[in-house]
């Protein structure tokens, strides 16, 4: 039980660390499974969901590889990318 998760939110920051592990472990086909499902969600879920989607999950995830100087140009789904660059272009850097 005390892997429960109760809120969206938390859910979502759980699914990026699980998105940040496989990465740190060289497992880069699960990044990439972890982030198409992330596009799904972001595609075709509610509005709350996309929210959740694009300010917790690709925040998290696009800020540790930023961090990492890792290259995300060819690991995020199109949606999904487009999302960070919005995030990037609205922050100002």
């Amino acid at each position: 039980m005390k892997n429960q998760v109760k809120s969206v939110y938390k859910q979502s920051e759980r699914f990026a660390e699980i998105t940040k592990k496989a990465i740190i472990s060289g497992n880069i086909l699960r990044a990439k499974k972890c982030l198409a499902l992330a596009e799904h969600l972001f595609i075709t879920g509610s509005a709350e969901t996309k929210n959740v989607i694009s300010n917790v999950y690709v925040f998290s995830v696009s800020s540790f590889m930023e961090m990492r100087h890792c290259s995300i140009s060819h690991l995020f789904p199109q949606a999904l990318k487009a999302e960070y660059i919005k995030q990037i272009n609205t922050s100002g850097v």
